[in-house]
């Protein structure tokens, strides 16, 4: 039985798809409002806490006492990690900082970090000549993709390979997991919703074929018409991640 594909709607108007580019503008403003706040305000909380619990554990007290602060500075500590993952996944500031090519190569190596799972990364080692808006479209794409494959996926491998030609951006995600039916993707969500309105809102398209047990791969296509800084190309770097 052939595996299916789901492909994302390119029939959208000018109006329309300037309308949703400003949309995913405003979400990603909201996301760095809400990372900003839980950086300054909760994150700082957490850390004066954990502060003043360690000074309770220095002083002399109980075993049961000094275990049960121990028990909290645990939690606490898993709290915090906990804090910087959601920070992270709301604003893409590694994007900012370093660029596209290596906010994609740390999404990845966090994966196969946490997840002891082998990762083949092919992608141009320059992409500063494209446009704010495709780069951040490009890095949610991925970093999606890369939550469903280390939520769901149950894979041993996965790729993601980046192409562009003086026209056109080819991105493909795979995993060899275990896979879905469309129906069950739709049911679930697996936050391709929003990668396909993503790639529409820039005048993209976006195809999923996955079959259960058979894996999973997710192809999105951006134009690149107008969506340049600079005219030029960077060659290809391969780099494999055990």
């Amino acid at each position: 039985m052939p595996s299916k594909a789901v492909k994302s709607h390119a029939g959208e108007t000018p109006d329309m798809s300037e309308h949703s580019r400003q949309l995913l503008k405003a979400q990603e403003e909201e996301r760095r409002r809400i990372s900003r706040e839980l950086h300054d305000e909760t994150g700082q909380a957490l850390m004066v806490l954990r502060f003043h619990l360690e000074m309770l554990a220095a002083d002399n007290g109980s075993a049961e006492h000094k275990g049960k602060i121990e028990e909290s500075l645990e939690l606490l500590d898993r709290t915090i990690e906990g804090l910087r993952r959601t920070i992270a996944r709301l604003s893409p500031r590694v994007l900012e900082e370093l660029g596209l090519v290596s906010a994609i190569r740390r999404q990845v190596e966090i994966v196969t970090r946490h997840m002891e799972i082998r990762a083949a990364l092919d992608v141009p080692e320059d992409l500063r000549w494209l446009d704010h808006d495709l780069e951040v479209a490009i890095y949610r794409s991925i970093q999606e993709a890369l939550h469903n494959i280390a939520k769901h996926s149950r894979a041993e491998s996965f790729s993601v390979r980046l192409r562009t030609t003086d026209s056109r951006l080819s991105l493909q995600i795979a995993d060899d997991g275990v896979g879905f039916s469309p129906r069950a993707a739709q049911l679930r969500g697996f936050g391709l919703t929003g990668m396909r309105e993503r790639a529409a809102a820039l005048g993209g398209s976006m195809k999923v074929r996955s079959k259960p047990d058979q894996g999973t791969r997710i192809q999105i296509s951006f134009p690149l018409n107008g969506r340049k800084h600079r005219a030029g190309n960077g060659s290809l770097e391969r780099t494999a991640a055990a």
